[in-house]
């Protein structure tokens, strides 16, 4: 069994806040014992519940069930699709990984992946400590983390859904999006190739046809000119030629009010409202 980690990822110490939470502290450090020196003797999954074997004070090891409220098949579904349409999301789940906003994929169609409150957490052990959380099934907490550590899609188990189910699914609606897509850039192009014969080349790119005035707009660049990208005109300064000194800022300085009005009789040459 794999010792507790020193440096958890935050998907795996949000679990364990969630049982830091717990008011009986010394419990819970009897289980961090337990779950430090090997007590937790096996943990296995048998479908959305975990199952584990606890050694305890008596000769047979304490059987501990652990589980989370599993979401149907409808609610999986939008949650899947939902990870599809994020492309982040789904290349780090397939490659294995947490997205760190995960919980949106959930929030946003009514769900929470991680329980709110221990109560939301179903757990028993066979051993007579009337407590729930009792120090065995809080060993299993811990060990949990662990588990969350090494493979992320631990969690998503305890909510129903394999890591083979999820990335399954998101492989499948990725692959059928891909598809449509090919096929509407295909059925694009089809009135194009049918066309292209009639294309007159000598007239391409010229266009007889009136705009809609509300769907044009013209304005004067507000950026950078090209006196801007050139700089300082590179005039000569020297000792002898003190009195040019300032020339490039005169020059540049008459240059800029020609570009401003060359560039609004440009706009109003383009808009038809000039004097010829």
């Amino acid at each position: 069994m794999t010792t507790l980690q020193t440096s958890r990822e935050w998907w795996s110490q949000r679990w364990l806040e969630l049982l830091d939470s717990y008011r009986f502290k010394k419990r819970l450090e009897r289980a961090r014992n337990y779950a430090r020196q090997g007590n937790v003797l096996s943990i296995e999954f048998k479908g959305a519940k975990v199952l584990a074997k606890v050694q305890g004070s008596e000769v047979e090891p304490y059987k501990v069930s652990l589980s989370l409220d599993s979401f149907s098949d409808e609610e999986w579904g939008y949650v899947i699709e939902t990870m599809s349409k994020k492309a982040l999301f789904s290349a780090k789940l397939l490659a294995g990984e947490m997205p760190q906003n995960i919980e949106e994929v959930f929030t946003a169609n009514g769900l929470s992946l991680f329980p709110f409150t221990l109560g939301d957490v179903h757990s028993k052990c066979s051993c007579p400590d009337k407590a729930n959380p009792c120090k065995h099934v809080g060993a299993i907490y811990y060990q949990l983390g662990d588990r969350f550590s090494e493979d992320p899609f631990v969690l998503f188990q305890l909510r129903g859904r394999t890591k083979e189910q999820i990335i399954s699914d998101l492989r499948q609606l990725r692959g059928a999006k891909s598809e449509v897509n090919t096929h509407l850039a295909l059925d694009t192009q089809k009135p194009l190739a049918h066309k292209q014969s009639s294309v007159n080349l000598n007239s391409f790119w010229e266009y007889h046809e009136p705009l809609d005035s509300s769907l044009v707009v013209i304005t004067p660049s507000m950026s950078e000119t090209v006196l801007d990208v050139l700089g300082a005109i590179p005039l000569a300064k020297t000792e002898e030629d003190v009195i040019n000194l300032n020339s490039g800022d005169v020059v540049m300085k008459y240059l800029d009010t020609l570009y401003k009005d060359v560039s609004q009789k440009a706009v109003l040459a383009a808009m038809n409202v000039g004097s010829s």
